[in-house]
């Protein structure tokens, strides 16, 4: 309440706040702007990888917009990036280590990777729609045509997260992806009411049914708030200076280790590798054995699938928690910084202790991800739910850390306002 209080009464944050509804505004009026010369079937959007990413976009893919795209292309070229940095590209880890001046280096070949990325995956989706012959002539210069239209669009929600991360508050891409998903969930109740209360055979058991898909839905949610918060703190102490000993003794401190350090990614990843194929069956139209055979590997929804779906997850998670996480690196920061975990030595212990630990993190992180992974499949098997129905899932994931560390920094601009009025 008193930080409520306090944003009202900061008028910088209130504007920035109003900046940020007014993009958000701005975004969803794209997300009405269609492709020209494009139409598109409803029943596209029931293929796994193509609903998920429609989902992302707050569903722009499902109406062909110019921000079909959305961010995604962004997030790729981050990943990239991110996995070439580590040694094996000299001069990327040359930039990772060169402070600020690296940074702005690094973001521009992110984004210029991610135009790329854009333009590759724009030409691919209207290739793919004209298999399906619905209405795009089918000529080189049409494709490249609304090829760069899409990317157009994707270039300009870049642009309007950037405004929002130097004129607003949070990080301007993150929120764009947070309000496609929030801005679904409507659709989503709208969705459950129509099927089980609506109806003239709706009776008492549909509408228990109702009631216990929306709470397992705010409990999921109340879930994931209360893990977000979750980490494992590795103590660590600074030495003494040899100026301050007499006056500051040792200082301790630590190094929290959240328990999904590697977010929503090893998500992301697992589904795109097992809908790729999937995907690629659907825009072909192939069918008999071989297509039977592919579904049953691929699919989620089967054994084969869905015990493939949890150990990529498992795969993707430690990768990534130990890219973000770099042992190495940690204990060369500590041996940098004069510091280290009581009863290791520094050095190579140092890095041997932590590697442990954090496999131990990783692997509930795992468990975690795999369970809210693996929650709308279930939960659409128990309760016949449709595809455009999700109970939980990666995107309550994204949308909560969001939210977290939204609210942080919008405490953090209210408290200054507070602190100035105190100096003053």
């Amino acid at each position: 309440m008193k930080t409520l209080k306090l944003v009202f009464q900061n008028k910088e944050l209130l504007k920035k706040i109003a900046f940020v509804f007014a993009a958000f505004l701005l975004y969803r009026v794209a997300v009405f702007i269609p492709i020209p010369m494009i139409s598109v079937p409803d029943e596209l959007f029931n293929n796994e990888l193509l609903g998920f990413l429609n989902a992302f976009t707050g569903g722009a893919l499902e109406n062909l917009s110019v921000i079909s795209l959305g961010v995604g292309p962004y997030i790729t070229a981050s990943i990239v990036v991110q996995i070439l940095q580590t040694d094996l590209v000299p001069v990327l880890t040359e930039w990772s280590e060169q402070g600020e001046v690296g940074k702005q280096k690094t973001n521009q070949l992110t984004r210029y990777l991610a135009i790329g990325l854009a333009f590759i995956q724009a030409l691919a989706i209207t290739i793919g729609i004209d298999s399906l012959s619905v209405g795009v002539s089918p000529t080189p210069i049409v494709f490249v045509y609304l090829a760069i239209i899409i990317t157009a669009g994707t270039s300009f929600l870049l642009w309007l997260g950037d405004q929002i991360t130097v004129k607003g508050v949070g990080n301007g891409v993150s929120m764009i992806i947070a309000a496609g998903i929030i801005s679904s969930l409507p659709a989503t109740f709208i969705t459950l009411w129509s099927l089980y209360i609506t109806p003239l055979s709706a009776d008492f058991s549909t509408y228990v049914s109702f009631m216990i898909v929306v709470v397992l839905y705010i409990a999921i949610l109340l879930g994931i708030i209360f893990m977000q918060a979750v980490n494992r703190k590795v103590p660590i102490q600074y030495a003494n200076r040899s100026g301050q000993s007499k006056l500051s003794g040792k200082h301790d401190s630590n190094i929290p280790i959240k328990l999904n350090s590697a977010g929503v990614i090893s998500v992301i990843f697992a589904i795109t590798i097992l809908s790729l194929p999937l995907t690629i069956v659907q825009f072909a139209n192939l069918s008999g054995p071989v297509a039977t055979w592919i579904t049953e590997i691929f699919s989620s929804t089967r054994p084969i699938g869905f015990t493939l779906y949890i150990f990529l997850i498992f795969v993707f998670t430690f990768f990534y928690s130990f890219l973000q996480v770099n042992p190495e690196k940690v204990a060369t920061n500590l041996s940098n910084q004069n510091a280290y975990i009581p009863g290791v030595r520094p050095g190579n212990d140092t890095e041997i202790y932590f590697s442990k630990i954090l496999f131990k993190v990783t692997l509930l992180g795992a468990v975690y991800l795999s369970f809210v992974a693996v929650v709308p499949i279930l939960t659409a098997w128990a309760f016949d739910l449709p595809p455009t129905v999700s109970v939980g899932g990666t995107s309550l994931l994204i949308v909560v850390g969001v939210a977290v560390e939204t609210f942080k920094q919008i405490t953090t601009e209210a408290n200054k306002q507070e602190y100035k009025g105190f100096i003053r």
